[in-house]
């Protein structure tokens, strides 16, 4: 399917179903992994289309200049996602502006973090959040910038290099703007990039089932009959064992860290940073949601590359004969709820109609993205699955796109994963390659400083693949400074 095709269909999706990423994509740094944090701010349009609607919303941004060449170094532009944006993190970008001489800049999607445009999240004020809007900001902000930066170097007309980097939804951003607006950047590093949209996603599901392997695959789907068979007889003793109640474990709220699916949930961990352990008493009343929630814990080992933080155990138990629920919910409470930071109000379908603007505002608004914009609905395949049936939730026409996935993220398959000349594709194959191993490092979540892959389990594959990375680059940023544009 060409890019083109693939965009079109994203924003026919955008007028009817969406988006969902497990339950979790976001925030896993703390405050030594940023860069900088120090917080810039410009006035941007609210509403792109419209030519008589000039109204405009305070968009924060940030910038870090210790590697930039003055004057004519390159100029990379880091995409915050579906999150809010604390800073610019120190992961391999880093390696990259370092060796490029560049400057980083990275900008923060509008309504998410402190870049929203109201204070009342109604629907209605919603109308002006989407990835279309999302990329026109890209737009003004890179030339906003380019003119301020010419400013301060006395200097008029003249253009940059301009290289723009995202990850999962924000690699998606990075790859569609090089596609929208060529003119404005040498090239694109689309990491981990949901291009793909998917209507009811059945692939994630089987990825996750290949990446556990036949045993502890196994174990997941006996937990799943088990679990559902325990939600018929006692609902509320299952849930309060995996502190999905009120006497459960306590679960932990985590600022701007609550969303939609996986591809949300774990990706806010990574853009917004301090996590709190204020303790509530909750209850998941919908028993699709705690399916869902029980679903999305174990996938996010295989997304962020901790699998050997869920199989191991459950695959002793078996052997062992222990409770095989048990086992689960030990490794849902200590890991995901405990040290990875879950709340486990962020599956509950209530709290969505919260339009109150606040720390935990990303689940409405992911949601809305969702069901305005690209689906990934995480259903069960037809046969052989692991996550509950009950849950109801390639060739592109530009170039100069670079994409990157992981073996092990279930995310890979709604990615280009098909190498082509103008636009090459590479998957790092290892152990515990997931979601953004090429600039995350291994594990993905906590974030490795500089994307470290000393702990991947195979680091040459990581190692080989960012340098066809940095080849991709610096071809291209010498093409554009060939032609004296901030593209070709």
């Amino acid at each position: 399917m060409g890019l083109s095709l693939l965009v079109t269909s994203f924003f026919f999706l955008l007028l009817s179903h969406g988006v969902v990423e497990s339950r979790t994509l976001h925030h896993m740094t703390s405050g030594s992994s940023y860069l900088t944090q120090k917080e810039l701010w410009f006035n941007q349009t609210l509403d792109h289309f419209s030519p008589i609607d000039h109204r405009q919303f305070e968009q924060r941004y940030y910038e870090f200049l210790d590697y930039f060449l003055v004057p004519d170094g390159p100029i990379f532009l880091k995409i915050c996602g579906e999150s809010s944006c604390n800073g610019i993190p120190d992961d391999y970008t880093n390696v990259l502006a370092k060796k490029f001489g560049a400057a980083v800049v990275s900008l923060e999607h509008r309504y998410y973090g402190k870049s929203s445009p109201f204070k009342s999240l109604t629907t209605e004020n919603l109308r002006y959040l989407s990835s279309k809007q999302a990329l026109f900001d890209l737009a003004v902000f890179r030339q906003y910038y380019q003119e301020s930066l010419n400013v301060k170097l006395n200097r008029s007309n003249i253009e940059n290099p301009w290289f723009f980097f995202g990850i999962s939804y924000s690699g998606a951003l990075s790859a569609w703007f090089r596609l929208k607006f060529p003119h404005l950047t040498c090239g694109s590093l689309a990491s981990s990039a949901v291009v793909l949209a998917v209507y009811n996603f059945s692939e994630f599901d089987k990825q996750i089932g290949e990446s556990a392997g036949e045993e502890c695959k196994s174990a997941l789907q006996e937990i799943t009959k088990l679990v559902e068979g325990k939600l018929v007889s006692d609902g509320k003793a299952v849930k309060t064992l995996f502190g999905a109640s009120e006497e459960g474990h306590p679960s932990y709220l985590n600022a701007g860290f609550s969303g939609a699916f996986t591809f949300w949930r774990s990706e806010a961990k990574f853009n917004s940073l301090e996590q709190s352990t204020t303790q509530i008493g909750f209850m998941l009343k919908n028993d699709a949601d705690f399916l869902y929630f029980l679903a999305d814990a174990a996938a996010i080992a295989f997304q962020y590359g901790n699998p050997d933080k869920l199989c191991p155990p459950l695959v002793e138990a078996k052997k062992a004969g222990k409770d095989l629920v048990d086992a689960y919910a030990i490794y849902v409470k200590d890991y995901y709820l405990g040290s990875f930071g879950v709340s486990v109000q962020t599956y509950d379908q209530e709290n969505l109609k919260n339009t109150v603007l606040s720390d935990s505002s990303g689940d409405r608004l992911w949601w809305f993205q969702v069901c305005t914009e690209v689906a990934y609905f995480q259903v069960a395949p037809s046969n052989d699955s692991i996550r509950s049936s009950k849950i109801d939730a390639r060739h592109a026409s530009c170039s100069k796109i670079v994409f990157t996935n992981g073996s092990q993220d279930p995310w890979r398959h709604a990615s280009k994963q098909i190498s082509s000349p103008d636009l090459p594709s590479y998957v790092i194959s290892c152990h515990n390659c997931g979601h953004g191993t090429d600039l995350r490092g291994c594990p993905q979540a906590p974030l490795s400083l500089e994307g470290d892959a000393k702990n991947c389990s195979s680091p040459d594959a990581v190692h080989k693949v960012r340098q066809q990375v940095i080849n991709h680059i610096d071809l291209w940023l010498s093409q554009c400074q060939v032609t004296g544009r901030s593209y070709i």
